[in-house]
């Protein structure tokens, strides 16, 4: 089972990681601790080397998304920019989760391919691939409200279409204490709930969150939250991603 501490100790040294600074000095201190890390304050020339192949993959560190990422969707030919971000909560095991963008992940298609694209990445990095899908409450809470009656159907659905499909699904209906432990995979019933999850963790649980890679480019890119001081940790997952 991948830990943190695993990531930072396993560390290959035959790829180049590119990382994007602001002012802060935190992506600087961070990459230090590499040999093969390359810090940059030029979201051009971050975004074109890794295009290019200069570097094999890219962290954003604290570079402003607002500018970085629109490049990484027009360079990469990318009409939207989808993500699901590796947590470990404290006292457990690493779990991915998805979508974590508040516009992302809002019809079961798109979730589906959060989904798979997510099993893909959790292969790579060793991790098993049980799948938890959330909806807004509980089976038996059905016909108390639309709006919940939809993310029950909506989840049953995406349940079924992933196991049509030969993946490891089960519907996990509101409970989110219990899918932590019992899944790899968490797929919110959309972005905004995703994003609530993210954030609740991580900024009020205290959860290390290693970044969100991107999972629809053909090229590693880790994006990670500017509130982040430390980006040793997405650096060491950027590099366990290249191939």
């Amino acid at each position: 089972m991948l830990s943190y501490d695993d990531l930072l100790r396993d560390v290959r040294k035959d790829v180049h990681i590119g990382i994007g600074s602001s002012s802060s000095g935190n992506a600087e201190k961070s990459a230090s601790a590499f040999d093969n890390v390359t810090v940059y304050d030029d979201p051009y020339e971050l975004v074109n080397d890794l295009k290019n192949g200069k570097i094999d993959a890219a962290v954003r560190g604290d570079m402003s998304s607002s500018k970085l990422l629109p490049l990484i969707k027009y360079v990469f030919k990318i009409s939207e920019i989808q993500r699901t971000v590796l947590m470990e909560p404290f006292g457990r095991k690493m779990i991915f989760i998805a979508p974590v963008g508040i516009d992302e992940g809002c019809t079961i298609k798109q979730k589906y391919e959060l989904a798979v694209k997510s099993i893909d990445l959790m292969k790579r990095l060793g991790m098993n691939e049980r799948i938890a899908v959330m909806s807004g409450g509980r089976d038996d809470d059905k016909g108390r409200n639309d709006i919940v009656d939809k993310t029950i159907n909506d989840a049953d659905e995406l349940v079924s279409l992933l196991k049509n499909n030969n993946y490891d699904a089960y519907n996990a209906e509101i409970l989110i204490e219990s899918a932590v432990d019992e899944a790899d995979l968490i797929i919110a019933p959309d972005g905004i709930s995703g994003n609530l999850i993210f954030r609740s963790l991580h900024f009020i649980g205290n959860a290390k969150a290693l970044g969100a890679p991107v999972l629809n480019m053909n090229k590693v890119f880790v994006d990670t939250s500017r509130a982040k001081t430390d980006y040793r940790d997405s650096i060491a997952l950027a590099i366990k991603l290249v191939r």
